[in-house]
């Protein structure tokens, strides 16, 4: 995919699976407004595999599912 999309494209296009945007678009608080997908999959572990195979300079990975109230998160 060589276009640009905004976050609600992105959020559109690839209902609840993990996106991987290279050169994300960002604002002052570093939430990505848009970028370009250059993958996408229902497996977050294949999508951080594509990622460090693909070298990118700066990249964003995006859930665009809804996380469960009681789930735990670490960063």
């Amino acid at each position: 995919m060589d276009k640009i999309l905004t976050l609600l494209e992105i959020e559109a296009q690839f209902k609840s699976e993990w996106v991987l945007v290279a050169n994300p678009i960002t604002n002052e608080a570093l939430e990505v407004q848009s970028g370009k997908v250059v993958f996408h999959s229902p497996d977050r572990d294949e999508v951080y595999r594509m990622a460090k195979a693909m070298h990118p300079t700066r990249f964003a990975v995006l859930y665009t599912g809804t996380i469960p109230f009681n789930a735990g998160i670490v960063l």
